[in-house]
């Protein structure tokens, strides 16, 4: 067959997607590079590049439309970046009600085709067909959650649908050698993708802001609480708890570093699993805090202080050892902040945990009112983030 006879279609939008998925499968760093329109038989050079660890530098011929995520963080920093109408599904998704003074509508988990925690059907991806999958592409191997899913269908995924592109920044793994990044560099990095610098740096601005003025009103280190961070999967009923360190690396802990909360249990205690009320009445914290608490106490679809006050802090109050403890005799015990955040959620998350931790400076939280929050109270202008999004700026 001569050149004038070619037949071949020049790749299409779906095809350069799968180029370079196929790239980042093979451990190579672009997507569709070094090629030319006019060479024959391969895919043209791409518009632009974004890049990312572990995945590299993906190349794209146009905006990715459509996206799957893994955690919410994902969704979040999509959302942020307007791209709320192209989601499609996700493995868990941060509860919709933390999105609502933002003016989003986020359908609950119950609602989407998702992806299982510890099931990852194949099928969803290629239903879904998504142009870019913005998931850590070793978590989906590396977990072990799912046994079995190995490297290769990962490879498979990236080759025959779409290109991985993302970082597993909630927390660092066993398995995760290479860099975590911060919030904001995952973000940046996802607006290179989608090509929204200026709804990045919009957004980027108020964090700066809410995080001046939050740094010039906070009290010295000595003067602050001391915080027992538990995860939400403690019992007080039982007596088990499963310490957190404030200062761990990850997006989860965000809130805490940024508010310079220091921990009341050591990084080796943190790690070391479940702990009783003998070793919580030797710290004796200030206040207690159940992480994920604010996401996970409720139907799913929003807080409920009730139910909070009847897992947590009832059981506290009721046990012999742990009525004794400063926080509960105090009325200290509050619902965490939701681990997986991303740049909207966290903004409202950091103000949610600075009144909780110093309401004599930041205003007292209302556990029954949240997310609203007297407007004297708050840090930023939910209007001005909410704009940004809509892209009104």
């Amino acid at each position: 067959m001569t050149d004038t006879d070619d037949t071949r279609e020049t790749p299409t939008r779906r095809d350069c997607m799968k180029y370079g998925g196929a790239a980042v499968a093979g451990g190579l760093l672009a997507g569709c590079l070094g090629s030319d329109s006019s060479s024959s038989g391969d895919a043209p050079a791409p518009r632009y590049e974004a890049c990312i660890e572990p995945v590299g530098c993906v190349g794209f011929d146009t905006v990715p439309e459509t996206y799957v995520v893994n955690n919410g963080e994902w969704a979040d920093m999509a959302f942020a970046l307007g791209q709320r109408d192209g989601f499609l599904t996700s493995t868990t998704m941060i509860p919709g009600f933390l999105f609502e003074p933002f003016g989003l509508d986020v359908p609950p988990r119950s609602e989407t085709a998702g992806l299982d925690t510890t099931s990852w059907d194949k099928e969803v991806f290629y239903e879904e067909e998504p142009d870019v999958i913005l998931m850590d592409p070793n978590y989906m191997h590396a977990t072990g959650w799912d046994s079995t899913w190995d490297e290769s269908d990962t490879r498979e995924i990236a080759e025959n649908v779409a290109p991985f592109f993302g970082n597993n920044i909630l927390r660092r793994r066993e398995w995760h050698d290479y860099r975590l990044y911060t919030l904001y560099e995952a973000f940046e990095r996802l607006a290179d993708c989608f090509q929204e610098r200026e709804r990045y740096e919009a957004i980027a601005e108020i964090h700066d802001s809410v995080q001046a003025e939050i740094q010039s009103r906070l009290p010295p280190v000595d003067d602050r609480p001391s915080i027992a961070l538990i995860n939400s999967a403690s019992s007080p009923a039982q007596g088990t708890f499963y310490p957190m360190h404030t200062q761990s690396e990850g997006v989860e802990t965000k809130p805490y570093r940024d508010l310079g909360i220091g921990s009341v249990f050591s990084a080796e205690t943190a790690a070391g699993g479940s702990i009783d009320y003998e070793l919580l009445i030797d710290v004796d914290p200030d206040v207690i805090v159940v992480h994920w608490g604010i996401g996970t106490t409720g139907d799913g679809d929003g807080f409920s202080a009730a139910a909070f006050r009847e897992q947590y802090v009832e059981p506290f109050e009721d046990h012999s050892a742990g009525s004794q403890l400063t926080a509960v005799e105090n009325g200290a015990i509050y619902p965490g902040a939701y681990g997986s955040q991303g740049p909207l959620v966290n903004l409202l998350q950091t103000e949610m945990v600075a009144q909780q931790l110093f309401p004599e400076i930041f205003g007292s939280f209302d556990l029954a009112a949240f997310p609203d929050v007297p407007a004297e109270q708050r840090l930023f202008d939910r209007q001005a983030v909410a704009d940004i999004v809509a892209g009104d700026f």
